[in-house]
């Protein structure tokens, strides 16, 4: 099943810096296809919060970055 990210989040997600952890996060979502509103209630953020983050303009908050390093981890573990 494909969740179909815009282009507009596809292409800013590519242009963003990869070193930024939101956009690592966009990068695999992208990649797995997985839909923004799994990522978002397993977050605790909203969808809105997820693309700023995919995109590069804003940052997660510290607070959550063991979350998200452990959905990582978790997305890149599946086939």
């Amino acid at each position: 099943m494909s969740y179909g990210y815009s282009q507009r989040i596809v292409e800013a997600n590519r242009s963003a810096p990869e070193d930024l952890l939101g956009v690592a996060l966009g990068r695999v979502c992208i990649t797995k296809d997985v839909p923004v509103t799994r990522v978002a209630e397993t977050i605790g953020v909203s969808r809105e919060t997820i693309y700023n983050w995919f995109s590069g303009i804003y940052e997660p908050h510290p607070s959550l970055h063991l979350a998200i390093n452990e959905f990582i981890s978790y997305l890149n573990k599946r086939k």
